[in-house]
């Protein structure tokens, strides 16, 4: 999962190598945190979190085919 949310937010960002993606098991499931350049933070969360959203969906749908729950949160 880690690989495709970098790959999403290298795609959005205008500096993609300041993106830094961690991933880590909790017990509600996996955890990928998105840690982003300042000036990049709205780029990746969107008017309304429209693009954190679509974030979610799409490693959702991923996630589904190992039946696993994975939770994408955007550091500050």
């Amino acid at each position: 999962m880690r690989e495709l949310v970098e790959v999403i937010a290298k795609a959005l960002v205008d500096s993609p190598d300041e993106v830094v993606v961690t991933e880590r098991e909790t017990e509600k499931g996996l955890l990928v945190e998105i840690k982003v350049a300042e000036e990049d933070k709205g780029k990746v969360i969107g008017k309304q979190g429209r693009i954190a959203k679509s974030i979610r969906s799409v490693v959702k749908a991923a996630a589904s085919k190992d039946d696993k729950k994975v939770i994408v949160d955007i550091l500050q």
